[in-house]
């Protein structure tokens, strides 16, 4: 099964559309149906729920979703801190932490910085959303 950690991009812009089509509302659809694992930290649901409110998603799609990931997600310890290639924005640390101690198979964002030091980690693909995506639709498809 696949493993994946979400950049703060994504979940926000899950929580932003309006639209079912979107492909970020899909992804966290498909997480709480089972499809894949998500992987979050201490350090991820705080900064999932500071960004929240910052970018004003109402109060009541905020707890349900901290609790979903609270109840849903794969809560893991950060066990070593050490990275092999640091990314430039201190910020994006926090994730390339959660995937390689939570042994992702994707981190998924839309920041390039983080793309850019995902090259230095083989043990995970770091990928936009759309093609997580495509991932998890060929892994379901009979």
């Amino acid at each position: 099964m696949k493993r994946a950690v979400l950049d703060t991009n994504v979940m926000l812009a899950s929580q932003k559309t309006a639209s079912p089509q979107s492909p970020n509302a899909e992804i966290v659809r498909r997480w709480k149906a089972g499809e894949f694992t998500l992987i979050i930290t201490d350090d991820l649901l705080q900064e999932y729920a500071e960004k929240l409110i910052e970018k004003g998603i109402p109060l009541a799609s905020r707890r349900t979703l901290l609790r979903d990931l609270m109840l849903l997600g794969d809560q893991i310890s950060i066990k070593f801190f050490h990275l092999r290639h640091y990314p430039v924005d201190p910020d994006d640390t926090p994730f390339l932490l959660a995937a390689l101690n939570g042994n992702a198979t994707h981190l998924v964002t839309y920041d390039q910085h983080l793309e850019d030091v995902g090259v230095f980690y083989p043990e995970f693909v770091t990928c936009k959303p759309l093609v997580f995506l495509q991932d998890l639709r060929l892994a379901v498809q009979p």
